[in-house]
């Protein structure tokens, strides 16, 4: 082949070759898994929507406690299940494993719309519903944040888990919005049945992944144990510091649908009004997934600079005097807790031991939607006793205090110093070692993929 012909072969395939951001595309079962996620993200968004909006307007008047009472059951399951359930993702097929959750949630929404069209639901039933739906989702999410690692191999694995925040989030920008125009048209029942009808593309996209391009999965040596995870979190430092940081956001900084819909209320709004706003709250959101997907590293310093940020923006929205003007610092917030979140996660998938990865992305998500039940009926009586301007100053503080942790910890691991030749600035060293000493560890995992500080493995070498 002459040399002309190769330069315009090569020019051809990467003219194909999908671009950074979206690299995970390459990979078969990533791209079916995506579409999958992202029609049932967006029946997911339009039932938390009508979940909170049924609770606040329709079983009750206005009664952000009972709302908050409500996300609190939803989210308790995953902080008391924590071990069994991660546990579950790393010894069970997670294929099989997700199809079994998307199912009964499927059931469950279906159910839960039939009971309020047939003007049957009342608050204490909904308690319940929400309590099970929040412990089939114990099972479901952390088999479903592992089963990314299954898709595609370690390489894509921060670009992977990226492209899922975005997809979540574009869903975001749809849901609620069409949430909002259904509840207003017919009712807050046929949100929950469009929302199970949903289900149905996950579960045909998790039946034609080909198994058996799936990553092999790593096995930990000698018997699997529920403790394993704790125990190896807790030798980490850099973990520990993110999961208190993740906790804080969770309970305090997270309670959005508080925050929106006592906001629209006060505003004057109505469902669609409500919807709106989580709507432009996903715009930025959005955006900070797809800046996530671009980076080719999870970095732990970008965890706190987003913390920062997401402090500062949401306690600006807390004195905006105009409906559009508190839609627009939403956007600065989503885009801030986006990468804060997408970076988190991606960090923590990318430099946990492969053979515990579910375990400790169990305690993960058991840390952020766990956190729930401690802030969101705190938020939800500030709201209601002292206004939602109260309850986002509230949280606001708290994400400060997170911010202040992992600043903190920067200063006091020696990573922060001053910069070698600009006088007043900062640097980071990211080459210093975190020690580990986790004799279930297998050595060869001491390469960070997420491009942070190396791990040290007894035994082993720092790389």
């Amino acid at each position: 082949m002459s040399p002309l012909r190769s330069a315009r072969t090569a020019a051809r395939s990467a003219r194909r070759a999908p671009s950074p951001m979206f690299r995970s595309f390459s990979v078969f079962n990533y791209r079916v898994w995506f579409v999958g996620a992202l029609v049932s993200n967006v029946g997911a968004w339009m039932q938390a929507t009508a979940l909170s909006w049924v609770v606040l307007t329709e079983l009750t008047h206005g009664d952000a406690g009972a709302m908050g009472i409500t996300m609190a059951l939803q989210f308790a399951p995953p902080l008391l299940l924590v071990s069994v359930t991660g546990w579950v993702a790393d010894r069970f097929d997670r294929r099989r494993l997700l199809i079994l959750t998307q199912s009964l949630l499927m059931l469950l929404g279906a159910t839960v719309g039939l009971l309020i069209l047939a003007g049957v639901m009342t608050l204490p039933l909904m308690y319940v519903f929400a309590f099970v739906l929040g412990l089939v989702a114990a099972f479901d999410n952390p088999s479903r944040q592992a089963f990314v690692s299954d898709l595609v191999d370690r390489e894509h694995a921060a670009n992977a888990v990226a492209l899922n925040s975005a997809s979540f989030n574009a869903a975001r920008m749809f849901g609620p919005a069409v949430a909002g125009v259904v509840i207003v048209a017919v009712g807050t029942g046929w949100v929950f049945l469009v929302n199970a009808a949903t289900f149905l593309a996950m579960i045909v996209a998790l039946m034609v992944i080909r198994t058996d391009e799936l990553v092999p999965r790593v096995k930990a040596p000698g018997a699997s144990r529920l403790a394993d995870g704790f125990r190896y979190v807790g030798r980490r430092p850099d973990l520990l510091v993110t999961f208190v940081m993740v906790f804080l956001l969770g309970a305090f900084g997270m309670n959005f649908p508080i925050f929106a819909s006592t906001m629209a209320l006060e505003f004057g709004q109505t469902a669609d009004g409500y919807g709106l706003l989580s709507s432009i709250l996903a715009i930025g959101s959005l955006a900070g997934a797809l800046l996530a997907a671009r980076r080719d590293r999870a970095r732990m310093r970008l965890v706190i600079i987003g913390t920062g940020m997401f402090a500062v923006a949401s306690t600006v929205s807390a004195f905006m005097p105009t409906y559009w003007l508190y839609a627009i610092t939403l956007m600065f917030t989503g885009f801030a807790v986006v990468t804060t979140l997408t970076t988190a996660n991606g960090y923590v998938q990318t430099t946990t031991d492969p053979a515990l990865r579910g375990r400790v992305l169990a305690l993960y998500m058991a840390i952020l939607m766990g956190g729930t039940p401690v802030g969101a009926p705190i938020v939800g009586w500030m709201a209601a006793q002292f206004g939602p301007r109260a309850a986002i100053l509230l949280s606001s503080a708290m994400v400060f205090v997170a911010f202040a942790i992992g600043f903190g910890w920067l200063v006091w691991s020696g990573r922060l110093h001053r910069h070698a030749t600009r006088r007043f600035a900062l640097s980071i060293d990211e080459t210093r070692s975190i020690s580990v000493i986790d004799p279930i560890a297998p050595e060869e995992f001491s390469d960070e993929v997420a491009g942070t500080t190396p791990i040290r493995i007894p035994g082993g070498r720092d790389r």
